[in-house]
């Protein structure tokens, strides 16, 4: 249940979605002869869709992309690599017959990289299908392929197929690989998603250390910085946003350690 509330319940609080109902409400306010409410709901809209432009989706990504710094690899040697799904479209995977890496395909290619620097650890991927309704691929077997493809030893490779969301990641690896104490696993995901991870993996009982990936800035000094155009920055304000929901809902929903996990 909570994994359909949290998609339909994000679909209508997501920025683009609000900027049509207020599109939308202005036009009805227009068609009932309601002009200045019209005007008003019109302004909020462009306005929402102009602050894309502005600063503001960088200023909501840095506190998330620079919460955590990569794990040392120096000290105990690293058990395992585990990789969070999200980098691979796998119905489009499935349907042309070939990889298709999306926006965090970086959880991939960083995983990679440090499977051959780190040639003794396990290499772990978890994420089934993230879709409303079943009888979708699974980036499972879409990233199982992709990973012998680029040269990881398919006797490393352990993939969970299961998990849906963040929480079913953490549990079903953790039943998967079974983590003994003292062992060092390595967390790979998008930079602005490892607040969340890692809160999720300690309400689990599963240790982690974070290397985070796909980053979207540059660092602090990018909190001036404007987006490339009001697409862009929708499109990233709609990313961190999802995050900062995410963090509260999980939190409160006991699956979090804490409402802004930190180091």
């Amino acid at each position: 249940m909570f994994f359909y509330a949290a998609k339909v319940g994000w679909f209508l609080m997501q920025p683009s979605t609000i900027i049509l109902l207020f599109l939308a409400a202005a036009w009805w306010a227009r068609k009932t002869g309601r002009d200045i409410a019209s005007g008003r709901l019109l302004a909020a809209g462009l306005g929402l869709y102009l602050l894309a432009a502005t600063p503001v989706p960088n200023l909501l990504t840095l506190p998330l992309e620079q919460r955590f710094a990569r794990a040392p690899l120096s000290g105990p040697p690293v058990t395992g690599i585990l990789i969070l799904g999200g980098g691979e479209d796998a119905p489009i995977a499935d349907a042309r017959a070939t990889h298709a890496l999306n926006e965090a395909g970086e959880r991939i290619t960083e995983a990679v990289a440090l499977a051959q620097l780190l040639p003794s650890a396990r290499v772990v991927f978890t994420g089934g299908s993230a879709a409303l309704f079943s009888g979708q691929p699974t980036e499972a077997d879409a990233v199982h392929k992709m990973l012998t493809q680029m040269g990881v030893a398919r006797n490393r490779i352990t993939v969970e197929g299961r998990s849906r969301d963040t929480w079913e990641n953490a549990v079903f690896t953790r039943e998967l690989v079974e983590p003994k104490p003292g062992e060092r696993w390595l967390l790979v995901t998008s930079s602005w998603h490892m607040p969340r991870s890692m809160g999720v993996f300690r309400a689990a009982g599963f240790a982690v250390e974070p290397w985070p990936v796909d980053y979207r800035t540059t660092g602090w000094g990018d909190a001036i910085a404007v987006s490339k155009s009001p697409a862009d920055g929708l499109r990233r304000m709609e990313i961190v946003l999802r995050e900062y929901t995410g963090l509260v809902a999980y939190w409160l929903s006991g699956r979090s350690s804490s409402v802004f996990p930190g180091p």
